[in-house]
C-alpha cells in the first residue's frame, strides 16, 4: 500500500506539469491563432506556469519526502502567486491603459525572458487591450481557474507527501 502513495503523488505532480504546459500552449494558440496579444501580467502568468511545470517535474522525479514536500510546497506557493497575478490583471491592471514598468513588466524584463524568447515572453499589448473574453469569461479568469486547480492539487500532494 505504501508504494501506491508515491506513485499516485508522482502522477499528480506530472499531471500538474502537463496542465501548466497545456496552459502555456493554449496561451500561445490564443496569441498566434486568435490574435490575442499578451500584456505584462499575461506574460508573468506564463512564467509562473513554466516554473510550476519545472518544479512539479523535479518533484515527480524525486521520491525522497525531504525533497518532494518542499518542491510541492513551492508549487503551491507559485500557484497562489498565479492566482494573485490573474486577479490583479483582471481587477486592477485591465483598468489602466499602460502596464509598463509594473511589477509584472519588471520581473519579466529582469529575468531577461522577453529578450531570450520574445515569441513566448514578450508583452505586446497594454493591460486594457489584453482584457478579452473567451466564451463570455475573461481570459484572466480562465488562468485564475487553472491556478486555483493547481493550488488545490499541490495542497493535496503536500498533504499526501507529509503523511507518506
Amino acid at each position: 500500500m505504501a508504494t501506491s502513495t508515491p506513485d499516485l503523488t508522482a502522477r499528480l505532480l506530472w499531471g500538474m506539469a502537463a496542465a501548466c504546459v497545456a496552459a502555456l500552449a493554449l496561451a500561445l494558440v490564443a496569441q498566434y491563432v486568435g490574435h490575442m496579444e499578451p500584456c505584462p501580467w499575461c506574460v508573468l502568468q506564463r512564467v509562473i506556469y513554466v516554473v510550476i511545470a519545472i518544479v512539479c517535474a523535479a518533484a515527480a522525479l524525486v521520491r525522497a519526502r525531504v525533497v518532494r514536500v518542499p518542491l510541492a510546497s513551492l508549487a503551491l506557493l507559485l500557484s497562489v502567486s498565479g492566482v494573485a497575478a490573474a486577479l490583479y490583471q483582471h481587477n486592477v491592471a485591465a483598468a489602466s491603459f499602460s502596464c509598463n514598468l509594473t511589477f509584472a513588466d519588471k520581473v519579466v524584463s529582469g529575468l531577461g525572458l522577453d529578450s531570450a524568447l520574445p515569441s513566448v515572453f514578450s508583452a505586446t499589448a497594454s493591460c486594457a487591450e489584453a482584457s478579452v473574453s473567451v466564451l463570455g469569461v475573461p481570459f484572466a479568469y480562465w488562468s485564475l481557474a487553472m491556478f486555483v486547480l493547481l493550488a488545490a492539487v499541490a495542497a493535496a500532494v503536500v498533504g499526501r507527501s507529509r503523511r507518506a
